[in-house]
């Protein structure tokens, strides 16, 4: 029940992107004739954005979650610890999901709360569930996008300024918030690089003066930064950093 209740919650936040589509009233698609007259079969444009949904939810998932930056750090991660494909990427996809549901989850249930729910009970009408559905969407995104990346976007739009983040239209706001998302991301893989950094000096250092010139410190190093980093508990560490870093208000 909570998978569906997610592909219902991202149905709904994509038709952000669909309303016109979704008020449609139909689209003629087939028109068979037969000896008698043609009988013409016609698809309702919200099918066919319902349709369409489901080949965007990918790219939904990417630009209106925490999916990018947990991704993104835990690539830089295993960079640092110079592991190469391990853990392997269907292993730190799989992580990011599952932790970007855990940190959306305020989210999604009150999407599904306030607006879900309702248009499914048919208490709400379409449009208001939409409109309810956009409010902590939109301030989940505003509280993680930085300012000055909305202002760049509404100069490059030519917009005019607004008088508050509501006004702020989503093919503004979206763009705005992966910026941020990539800035946030590289400052955290920063600071998680140091210390491995650190390591791999120190045993350069003592091969270049043992003169074992010719040994990779790489093939040294790796171990203590192994050890180092189940000692420190980096993994639970690095989850409960990155959970962290999001901003619920």
């Amino acid at each position: 029940m909570r998978i569906k209740h997610l592909i219902l919650i991202l149905s709904l936040l994509c038709m952000l992107w669909l309303p016109d589509m979704a008020l449609a009233q139909g689209l003629p698609m087939v028109t068979v004739n037969s000896g008698k007259g043609g009988q013409q079969y016609s698809l309702t444009l919200q099918l066919l954005g319902l349709m369409t949904v489901l080949t965007l939810l990918p790219s939904l998932l990417l630009m209106m979650t925490s999916f990018v930056r947990v991704i993104i750090v835990l690539s830089i991660l295993r960079q640092a610890l110079g592991t190469g494909q391990t853990p392997p990427n269907t292993v730190l996809v799989g992580l990011a999901l599952f932790l970007t549901f855990f940190i959306m989850t305020p989210v999604f249930d009150d999407v599904y709360a306030n607006a879900i729910a309702p248009y499914m009970n048919g208490t709400l009408p379409f449009e208001k569930a939409l409109a309810k559905a956009e409010v902590p969407v939109r301030h989940f995104l505003t509280l993680q996008t930085r300012e000055d990346d909305i202002a760049m976007f509404m100069q490059i739009a030519q917009r005019k300024e607004v008088a508050s983040a509501a006004e702020v239209p989503f093919t503004t706001l979206v763009p705005a918030f992966l910026t941020s998302e990539l800035k946030s991301a590289f400052m955290i893989g920063f600071m998680i690089y140091i210390p491995f950094v650190v390591i791999d000096l120190i045993v350069a250092s003592v091969l270049m003066s043992m003169g074992m010139m010719m040994l990779s410190p790489m093939i040294i190093s790796m171990p203590f930064k192994l050890m180092l980093f189940v000692l420190v508990d980096g993994w639970t560490l690095v989850m409960g950093s990155l959970a962290s870093s999001f901003i619920f208000k």
